[in-house]
């Protein structure tokens, strides 16, 4: 009996760029019947659990242990220094997928925009297709652990009667500011349970002490609990982050809200709901400054999330 070639896939985070790495993981699995091997760091163990087309999911931390595996194949949808050396020190054919910094540095700096119009996905998948796969045409995937329940008051919220709004973002520049959200949140009628981690739970105390109403979820939920909130959402309003992400997955209404970084950059939700749009501020010079993001605006000003049309987004919920 022949055994299944092993194919070993790299990406060390973060949770919206894992997600982001499901359709290779799973056409691969699929379409090659391989036995698929993941490298990632293990803080983010928990979004690729339960996914049934992972056959070893292994830590960063213990990846010298790689060498004793003859993998046929290593596809690198990181693509930094780190990752570089883990390839060298395997067998098997190597991929990458290229990053596009020369073009997002034009973009960011210049603003010349020579990026192709092609999201990220799409070009993970052209990483894998020396390989002979193709693209499913399937999505985003993202399986949540069949014991994930959720307790009081987060279990009385109704499937699709309720709006689960994403807060957080890895950094500042990516956050839409607390008194927009109010702003938004005030003209909407739904039910909303804020999502987020503990650093955004100042926030969302904050949104809902000025509002008088609303669930706040930030920092008391699992990274699975957060994504079954966002599952059986009516909508989803969220920023550039990855519960963005995890929503496309599941083919939710999904309402982005774009800061100082920008969709050209091939990371908006991918196969979204037709019905979902992008919010983000065009009229700025100085958009995109950074292709991930600051800790504050290098202007002072954050005008790309401080002007932005709460009205659209209003309008968009209904």
């Amino acid at each position: 009996m022949t055994s299944k070639p092993k194919i070993l896939i790299i990406r060390l985070s973060s949770i919206g760029d894992i997600v982001l790495t499901t359709p290779v993981i799973r056409t691969i699995s699929q379409q090659l019947n391989a036995e698929v091997h993941f490298l990632t760091k293990p803080s983010f163990f928990p979004v690729l659990f339960d996914n049934p087309y992972i056959d070893v999911l292994h830590s960063y931390e213990d990846r010298d242990a790689l060498k004793n595996i003859e993998f046929e194949a290593v596809i690198d949808l990181h693509n930094n220094l780190k990752t570089y050396f883990i390839k060298r020190s395997l067998k098997g054919k190597h991929s990458s997928f290229s990053k596009l910094n020369i073009e997002k540095w034009l973009l960011t700096t210049f603003k010349i925009n020579r990026l192709p119009k092609k999201h990220i996905v799409d070009r993970y998948l052209q990483a894998a297709a020396f390989l002979g796969v193709t693209d499913d045409g399937k999505g985003l995937d993202y399986f949540i652990a069949k014991d994930t329940q959720l307790q009081a008051p987060f279990s009385d919220l109704q499937s699709d009667k309720y709006l689960a709004v994403v807060i957080g973002g890895q950094h500042a520049t990516k956050i839409l500011p607390a008194q927009k959200v109010i702003e938004v949140l005030s003209k909407i009628s739904s039910t909303f349970v804020l999502v987020g981690g503990p650093e955004d739970q100042q926030r969302a105390k904050q949104i809902i002490t000025a509002l008088g109403k609303g669930i706040n979820g930030c920092g008391y939920l699992s990274i699975n609990q957060s994504a079954l909130l966002v599952k059986n959402a009516r909508l989803v309003i969220s920023n550039d982050t990855g519960m963005m992400h995890i929503a496309a997955a599941f083919s939710k209404k999904i309402i982005s809200v774009w800061g100082n970084t920008v969709p050209d950059f091939g990371m908006y939700p991918y196969l979204a709901n037709e019905h979902s749009a992008i919010v983000e501020n065009k009229d700025l010079w100085c958009r995109p400054c950074s292709k991930i993001g600051y800790s504050k605006c290098p202007l002072g000003h954050f005008k790309c999330m401080n002007q932005i049309d709460t009205n659209k987004i209003i309008g968009l919920s209904e």
